[in-house]
């Protein structure tokens, strides 16, 4: 008898500890736990890596490198498209599968952002796209996450102004941004605008022309990341 229990909690514990696809329970795609984003019908919602969040979870392979498991979840597709990006180097990986789980091998203490696409009957759909870092050993903290540029969009066309409003959103898996450096002008490679700001807007003076501009992210521990630049055009 005893035996008989021991075997029945090791089982708890081995389906709890891992990642369930979607079950007759929940076949929408909805997170019980609201971890992950809800899945609607005709959506793609990631599952794992978290938004935002530090990946530990990953089998380590090397000092340097681990599988870690992404998952999603979607209504039946034919096709399965994950691209993956290196927020530090720009390296892409892409894979293709028609299931809703893959393992891939990624960089360890490295910041990473994710989408997938689904395709089904020539019809194909996105899903919004995550950051995350994978954790790396012996890491005690993570620079932020470069920042999120909110407007202007990349390459946006403004009808005529005499001032823009720059937006940004900032994160960190340490929770400890400490303030923003705007860079920002005409030049391709724009100079220092303003330093050390809380908020995450900034309303500038513009005329007609090109204008260029990027945020330094900056944590309590000297970490910073860079958004890269972004360009735009006051008509």
């Amino acid at each position: 008898m005893k035996h008989f229990i021991y075997i029945l909690c090791l089982g708890f514990l081995v389906f709890g500890c891992s990642k369930s696809t979607v079950d007759d329970a929940n076949p929408d795609g909805e997170n019980p736990d609201g971890s992950g984003n809800e899945g609607t019908k005709g959506s793609v919602a990631l599952y794992f890596p978290q938004e935002n969040m530090l990946c530990n979870q990953g089998t380590n392979l090397t000092p340097t490198e681990s599988t870690v498991y992404f998952e999603w979840r979607a209504n039946a597709s034919d096709n399965y498209k994950i691209t993956i990006e290196n927020l530090s180097t720009g390296n892409i990986i892409e894979r293709e599968t028609n299931k809703d789980i893959i393992p891939i091998v990624i960089q360890r203490a490295t910041a990473y952002k994710w989408f997938v696409e689904s395709t089904k009957a020539g019809v194909t759909l996105k899903s919004e796209t995550w950051q995350f870092y994978n954790a790396g050993p012996g890491v005690q903290s993570y620079a932020p996450f470069p920042a999120t540029i909110v407007a202007p969009n990349m390459a946006e066309s403004i009808p005529t102004t005499s001032s823009v409003t720059l937006q940004w959103a900032g994160s960190d898996v340490d929770d400890d941004i400490v303030g923003y450096d705007v860079y920002f002008g005409t030049n391709p490679e724009p100079a220092l605008f303003s330093s050390d700001l809380s908020v995450t807007e900034l309303n500038v003076t513009v005329a007609s022309g090109n204008y260029y501009w990027k945020i330094i992210t900056k944590d309590g521990l000297e970490n910073t990341s860079d958004s890269g630049v972004q360009q735009f055009k006051v008509l």
